[in-house]
């Protein structure tokens, strides 16, 4: 059966298909832009006087127009935004938070950066969202391996965070093309800087010394001081803060050398580590340094109290020994001089002297003892009565008790014998 056109195809006229059905238009009609011109001319003729448009009525879209292009110029600046009014491209002021004003566009434009947000950029490792494990971390060895100064490679992952000075928005939005990638470059470089000046183990001790050498003349940062080395310590441990303090101060230096309108608050250390591949060895090394550490600050405390003690009691030795020497020395002078005393008295009256000093041994050497006089010259040639006047003064209570003897024979007081 021929095939016509003029049928409609070959399921009949009004072009049906086989089930009865047509073609299906996809999407909704385009409105007809001439009827939507016509309806809105039809809308301004009964606005307008007359009916039509005139020279008044233009006038009054005129002005509405004017009127309209002047509102757009109003803008708001939030609390934790700084505005920068621009004149055709050029920075003229700052608008401060609130509602604000400029010519409308294009004569003026503001913008509006976040002068109070504290951002964020990590260096070495990458935060990857995970709908079941959370947040990870992902480490970029291109960014973290870095090489120390006694030739050992750490892996070193920190975050940087930096803000907009408050009167630095200008030179932030016109002197740099790309903050963040700038703030990045410039971290990375200061940090290897600071590693490549520092030991995995240990620093130098002056904490003073310079490091690096100075750009030439001419380059951003001519003039700038070289950067401090870190404290003495390992990188590792003890120097962490002096590390993220020097590289710090090396970013701080660079971007405003750049004028770059940036403050960096903080430089926060995440990790640093050996590479993975020798990090059981370099956890062994760093175990057997700290015993032998250990040790020596064990044999240091002992010596620290040993010697202080044997020279405490070296000194107390010699200072008995003196004393007794100054003691000797001075009894021995003393008596020499009582000595010479009673020689010169002795030289002016000898017999005296010579009676006065027997007597007074012979005191000293009875002086304790119990005595009994015998007169051998005379008459009855026996005991002489003897009166101890010391005895006297002695309370009855403490006077000793003497057994009666036949051997012993005491004196009375009226002169008898018992």
């Amino acid at each position: 059966m021929p095939w016509s056109n003029q049928g409609g195809g070959p399921w009949g006229s009004g072009g049906k298909g086989p089930w009865g059905s047509g073609p299906q238009q996809s999407g909704p009609t385009p409105p007809d832009l001439e009827e939507f011109l016509r309806r809105s001319q039809d809308r301004l003729r009964t606005v307008l006087p007359g009916g039509n448009l005139g020279g008044r009525g233009i006038a009054i879209i005129a002005a509405l127009v004017v009127v309209g292009w002047g509102l757009t110029g109003f803008f708001t600046v939030n609390p934790d935004e700084l505005g920068i009014v621009l004149r055709f491209g050029e920075y003229v002021r700052d608008a401060k938070p609130g509602l604000n004003y400029h010519l409308p566009y294009p004569v003026e434009a503001a913008l509006t950066p976040k002068v109070t947000r504290v951002n964020r950029i990590d260096i070495g490792m990458r935060t990857v969202d995970d709908l079941r494990r959370g947040s990870t971390s992902r480490d970029v060895p291109e960014e973290s391996l870095m090489l120390t100064g006694d030739e050992n490679i750490v892996d070193v992952d920190f975050s940087v965070f930096w803000l907009i000075k408050p009167d630095g928005a200008a030179d932030f939005l016109f002197n740099i093309q790309q903050p963040e990638g700038t703030v990045k470059a410039v971290a990375e470089s200061a940090m290897r800087e600071v590693i490549g000046h520092s030991e995995i183990t240990g620093a130098p001790a002056n904490a003073a010394q310079a490091i690096g050498t100075p750009p030439a003349a001419g380059t951003p940062a001519a003039g700038a001081p070289p950067a401090a080395a870190v404290a003495s310590g390992s990188i590792l441990t003890a120097a962490r803060g002096a590390t993220e303090t020097a590289v710090q101060e090396i970013m701080q230096r660079t971007l405003d050398s750049y004028h770059a309108g940036i403050q960096v608050t903080q430089v926060q250390l995440q990790k640093v580590d050996p590479p993975a591949q020798v990090i059981d060895s370099f956890r062994d090394v760093q175990a057997a340094l700290s015993d032998a550490e250990r040790a020596q600050n064990e044999a240091q405390t002992y010596a620290n109290q040993v010697i202080p003690e044997a020279r405490g009691r070296a000194a107390q030795i010699t200072q008995a020994a003196d004393a007794y020497r100054q003691q000797t020395v001075a009894e021995a002078t003393g008596q020499t001089a009582r000595f010479l005393k009673v020689y010169e008295e002795y030289k002016k009256a000898p017999a005296v002297t010579r009676e006065r000093m027997y007597l007074e041994t012979m005191e000293r050497l009875f002086n304790g003892t119990d005595k009994i006089i015998l007169d051998s010259g005379g008459q009855n040639g026996g005991v002489v009565p003897y009166l101890p006047l010391n005895e006297l003064t002695r309370p009855q209570a403490t006077r000793p008790a003497t057994p009666p003897s036949s051997s012993t024979q005491s004196a009375s007081p009226t002169g008898g014998n018992r």
